[in-house]
């Protein structure tokens, strides 16, 4: 997706080898106009696959996941990592490692709003080493739900989550895939 592989270069700062920071655009301030278009790319991709709901863990992928769900007319569920005092009976918890922020959550989900019918697209902000796209997976897996594919804004190829969702059965598609960061660098795939 030639927009955010322009925001990337434009806006993106290359912290080290294995960290892209992208909070001018899509961790803390966020561009509407971008999430609007990476939503309507992510609704395109998966378009024939009959998705019923949007899943994503807060808070990054809320933003790209909402304009995915409202591209396909569908709820977006996102699972939380904070407890709350009014969402507390029937949840569904995994515990994920973030690899960015070096700390591990135990992220939940109502089972009120999956359910075995469900045909899920997952959408996460960063591809790594594939933690949190493998939480979300467990959950939607746990209510017997169907896990149509996993949706990544970033995916930095150089790590290993790509291939270990693939060995695990699942369609993963990336709006931009990052080959390298070496030398402060951005360098993606091209496909």
């Amino acid at each position: 997706m030639n927009l955010l592989k322009d925001k990337i270069i434009s806006e993106g700062i290359v912290l080290s080898d294995t960290v892209l920071k992208v909070d001018s655009f899509l961790n803390h301030q966020m561009d509407p106009q971008l999430m609007k278009a990476m939503g309507e790319e992510f609704a395109h991709r998966f378009a024939e696959d009959k998705i019923t709901k949007v899943l994503t863990i807060e808070s990054s992928g809320i933003a790209p996941a909402l304009m995915a769900a409202l591209t396909l007319n569908v709820p977006l569920v996102f699972a939380r990592k904070q407890k709350s005092l009014t969402l507390r009976e029937d949840l569904i918890v995994e515990r994920v490692h973030s690899f960015t922020k070096q700390v591990t959550n135990d992220v939940t989900v109502s089972r009120k709003y999956l359910s075995p019918n469900d045909t899920v697209l997952i959408i996460d902000d960063f591809l790594a080493v594939g933690e949190a796209a493998q939480g979300l997976a467990r959950i939607t897996e746990q209510v017997g739900a169907k896990v149509a594919g996993i949706g990544i804004v970033i995916e930095k190829s150089f790590q290993t989550g790509r291939q270990t969702l693939i060995e695990a059965g699942y369609r993963v598609e990336s709006l931009a895939r990052i080959a390298s960061l070496h030398d402060g660098s951005v360098q993606f795939i091209e496909e």
